[in-house]
């Protein structure tokens, strides 16, 4: 009989969509199945883990919000206004379009 190593909880790496995210074409990719789920608390937080990826830091300034409340704007059970959202969109170099 083979024996099975017991793997620890602790020796598990976190997860972070943040490492995955390194191409426009990854990205692309992520915000298009977020979207499809249809869930805005997740369209949101996903826009914050692009902005991650690319560096808050820099999008705080292209998009005029500060690092801080760009955190708070962006987090799952954040509710930001449609302003804030396009212009961190815009920051990140992206376009929202509609399609029929």
């Amino acid at each position: 009989m083979k024996k099975t190593k017991k793997i620890k909880i602790q020796d598990i790496s976190k997860f972070d969509v943040v490492d995955y995210l390194k191409t426009d074409a990854d990205i692309a990719g992520y915000l298009t199945a977020v979207l499809e789920d249809g869930d805005p608390a997740l369209f949101v937080a996903a826009i914050g883990d692009i902005a991650r990826a690319k560096g808050m830091s820099d999008i705080a300034k292209k998009s005029g919000v500060t690092r801080e409340s760009l955190y708070r704007a962006l987090k799952i059970e954040a509710r930001p206004r449609f302003e804030t959202v396009t212009r961190v969109i815009h920051a990140l170099g992206m376009r929202l379009t509609v399609h029929a």
